[in-house]
């Protein structure tokens, strides 16, 4: 799937306009950090993409590789989908409370 001393990526971004995926080419030693900066240059180029990178806190927002939550400094191996994760607007719990609660009046 990559090249030599290489490894291809997928980066996915959950933008607010909808999902993002950017496949990357990166070094073998590279960490998920590299590859959201790698993903956000090339982002910026592309007007269309512009507003999802406004839209996105990319250096606080959590991470994951296949959905699984990491840190930054992991290193995702060769076909890895890398994701950005962006806040949730309500807490799922207390949505799902307020509708059981309008269900029984």
């Amino acid at each position: 799937m990559a090249e030599v001393g290489g490894k291809r990526c997928l980066v996915a971004i959950d933008a607010a306009a909808g999902p993002l995926l950017i496949e990357l080419a990166l070094p073998a030693g590279a960490t998920v950090a590299d590859a959201l900066a790698q993903a956000r240059s090339g982002m910026q180029a592309d007007n269309a993409a512009a507003a999802a990178v406004a839209s996105n806190d990319w250096d606080a927002a959590a991470t994951g590789i296949w959905g699984v939550r990491c840190e930054r400094s992991a290193v995702p191996r060769d076909g890895d989908r890398i994701e950005l994760y962006r806040p949730l607007l309500v807490d799922p719990r207390q949505q799902r409370r307020a509708r059981a609660r309008n269900k029984t009046r």
